[in-house]
């Protein structure tokens, strides 16, 4: 998919095209990305819905309405969690989901969520376990070492997929940077009468989104979309040159600079709305990357230069030759079951060397 759809969504001021044909494939694209529920709110927002084809109109409102259901679902289940979480005076800041949907998109069937993802305290996570426990959910995935979240799940009536809560006591690994959640939870702000749900500041929530991004190189649509969205609602809220000193701080500059870099490129226009203080960095990032050597110039850019010190470097290059259980099941992409750590291991670097063949093979 081409990111032309979210230039129009973004250019509320371009008219639609006329072709049935871009609507058809953006329709296939749109679904693969996940991001029905905002092309359809956006744009019915914007007063453009019924600009574009029946045809497109019906499938998004099909798909939104879905998601929608969905999401109420998954509101159900948060506010049981967050009431228990409440009444053990635990602190808790929801990141993402439908709280994200209904502060920044407007409607909280505006972007659809598939899991709830909770930012804890560490030391109150073996209490949010027990908590998440009594309420259903069972491990999916356990604490990872070098990791900054584990996994729960459960079944819930109306889904055909199971809800997963994510219980994360950091956003960044630890070994790859010098990350203070503390100065985070330090400007968090309480949501309403509650005494411990927060929220995260303006600036933090943008800083957040921008390295949910990083660690996904950006490669689907909706994490452009977020970072948009809030860079048109935030405004003037966004302090990019505080930004920037966390970031250097955190030793997170260059994942935050390669990421607005790529979001600014992509669309100069957000130079107009929220100016840049730096230099915008090129680099070999393509939106769904192009296939061939500059692929892989691509990805070892992104593995391995992403990051601002030597030392984080080679922590990255050794988890990329020897990646951690969590990383490699994600990696190989479900080919574990009933396979011991040595045989993932071998599918790990079958499945890599085969890629690498394909590039340099004539086609």
């Amino acid at each position: 998919m081409s990111l032309e759809m979210v230039r129009l969504l973004y250019n509320p001021n371009t008219g639609m095209p006329l072709e049935e044909d871009f609507y058809t494939h953006s329709l296939l694209d749109i679904e693969n990305e996940g991001i029905s529920s905002q092309v359809y709110f956006i744009l019915k927002q914007q007063g453009r819905l019924n600009q574009t084809p029946v045809f497109f109109q019906n499938r998004l409102k099909e798909s939104y309405e879905k998601g929608l259901f969905q999401n109420l679902l998954i509101r159900n289940q948060l506010n049981n969690i967050l009431t228990d979480f409440e009444n053990h005076s635990i602190d808790v800041i929801p990141l993402k989901g439908v709280h994200f949907a209904e502060n920044y998109f407007g409607h909280i069937g505006a972007r659809s969520t598939s899991d709830i993802d909770l930012l804890i305290r560490l030391q109150d996570l073996n209490r949010a376990i027990e908590i998440i426990n009594n309420l259903g959910f069972t491990v999916e995935e356990e604490q990872v070492p070098g990791h900054f979240h584990c996994s729960f799940s459960k079944t819930i009536p109306g889904s055909t997929m199971p809800l997963v809560v994510e219980l994360h006591w950091n956003i960044v690994k630890e070994n790859t940077s010098k990350f203070n959640i503390d100065e985070l939870w330090s400007q968090a702000e309480l949501v309403g009468n509650s005494k411990y749900l927060k929220e995260l500041s303006p600036n933090h929530l943008f800083y957040m989104i921008c390295l949910h991004g990083w660690r996904h190189n950006l490669d689907s649509a909706k994490y452009f979309i977020d970072i948009i969205q809030l860079i048109y609602k935030l405004g003037g809220k966004i302090d990019y040159d505080y930004l920037l000193r966390l970031a250097a701080s955190h030793k997170t500059l260059t994942r935050l600079k390669r990421t607005l870099s790529i979001v600014y490129l992509q669309f100069p226009h957000l130079s107009r709305v929220k100016e840049l203080p730096f230099i915008i960095k090129r680099t070999n990032w393509e939106y769904q990357h192009s296939k061939g050597i500059r692929q892989y110039i691509d990805f070892i850019d992104y593995q391995l230069f992403s990051y601002d010190n030597v030392k984080h470097r080679l922590v990255a290059l050794q988890n990329l030759i020897w990646p951690t259980k969590y990383e490699l099941i994600a990696e190989i992409d479900g080919e574990h079951h009933g396979r011991s750590l040595f045989k993932m291991y071998l599918t790990l670097y079958k499945k890599r060397l085969s890629s690498i063949i394909k590039v340099f093979l004539p086609h």
